[in-house]
């Protein structure tokens, strides 16, 4: 007989981490023989491939959560054990909708990307039927430093390491600058961020460290790729930060952008560099885009202390400075556009590294805990 899971996710549409997770792993699930049934948001607009048999629109969005999101979540679990019926297991991909889970009989996975696994087990009223559900489930951790906080939260889980994919087709194309790509205009070297536009992703390091760069080369660029709107008053905080050092003109704001547009900067690019910092309970749990940025053959610089050491070889495929730290960035990209040829080791090394890191690969490790 077949294999059938439930996956439980915002729509894989979209374009945060959680739902690019989602729709790669579901696209690479079609290769381990598995079919599916899709629980996501309301009103989602993704088209679901063939091995998807059928798709139920009925969670809360979590873009933001609100204060009445766990309640709606934890409706929903009647229906949920009626959907999910004669399915081996569930597989929640975004932490915070593994209350559909209670009093399901089905094995139980879980996800955990970084921040809302432990603050959801630590929060006030649902934390209780949190933790009593991950500690009947197998959790799947996205990096060795999200399952120490993960283990830090709530000791006694069943945790297995079980890092991001990437997609080396799509960043690939980046790097090979083929396949219709329209090439940004590059008058400059060009500095590339991608990510949310919030506190975490140290967005705000970037814009300290800049007149330390600009110095050393007043031509740069620094790119940023994301929703301005993610946090409003922190991007108007960015702004005015940048009014006040003299650097406004030196950052390209693009908002969120589609595929080809993004490759276009990756292949124009000659360094990445995100310098997310710990915002209270709140962490990089892997930082996908590290992973992208290295697919692309870019040398990439983060931070210490957080999932991207999981996906950055420090000297290797690219640099790790301290968090909260603009000298050390500004050293760390400075360093990078002065050696060209260190540039391309470092983005070559960044390719096989990324290459061990398939969507194949991580769809057959879930596969088989499915099947166990």
């Amino acid at each position: 007989m077949p294999l059938r899971v439930a996956i439980l996710a915002t729509d894989p549409a979209e374009s945060h981490g959680w739902s690019r997770h989602t729709q790669d792993l579901i696209a690479a699930l079609g290769d381990q023989g598995v079919l599916l049934t899709l629980i996501t948001t309301v009103g989602a607009t993704y088209a679901a491939p063939p091995h998807v048999e059928s798709v139920y629109r009925l969670l809360p969005s979590l873009t933001p959560p609100g204060r009445l999101t766990p309640l709606r979540i934890a409706a929903l679990a009647p229906r949920i054990r009626r959907i999910t019926a004669g399915c081996a297991a569930i597989h929640v991909i975004a932490e915070p909708y593994t209350l559909v889970a209670w009093g399901n009989p089905a094995p139980l996975i879980v996800t955990a990307h970084g921040t809302y696994l432990p603050t959801t087990a630590k929060s006030r009223g649902w934390g209780w039927l949190y933790r009593r559900l991950y500690r009947r489930a197998r959790i799947a951790c996205v990096s060795t430093y999200t399952q120490g906080r993960v283990l830090a939260a709530i000791p006694d889980l069943h945790t297995q390491v079980i890092p991001n994919g990437v997609r080396l087709d799509r960043f690939g194309e980046a790097f090979r600058r083929r396949d219709g790509l329209t090439l940004p205009e590059k008058r400059g070297p060009i500095v590339l961020a991608v990510g949310q536009i919030k506190p975490r992703k140290g967005y705000h390091v970037v814009v300290a460290a800049l007149p330390r760069i600009r110095a050393a080369y007043p031509d740069v660029r620094v790119v940023i790729v994301g929703d301005p709107q993610t946090d409003p008053a922190y991007s108007a905080a960015l702004r005015a930060t940048l009014e006040a050092n003299g650097c406004a003109d030196s950052v390209i704001w693009t908002g969120r952008l589609s595929d080809k547009p993004l490759l276009g900067w990756y292949a124009v690019a000659d360094v990445f560099a995100l310098p997310a910092v710990n915002d209270g309970d709140r962490f990089e749990g892997f930082g996908l885009v590290y992973l992208e940025a290295s697919a692309a053959g870019l040398p990439v610089v983060g931070t210490w202390g957080n999932g991207a050491e999981g996906a950055i070889q420090d000297g290797i495929t690219g640099r790790l400075v301290p968090q909260n730290d603009p000298a050390a960035l500004a050293d760390a990209v400075i360093e990078l556009l002065s050696d060209p040829a260190r540039r391309a080791r470092m983005g070559e090394a960044g390719r096989a590294f990324a290459a061990t890191h398939t969507w194949e690969r991580h769809a057959a490790r879930i596969a088989a805990w499915y099947r166990a």
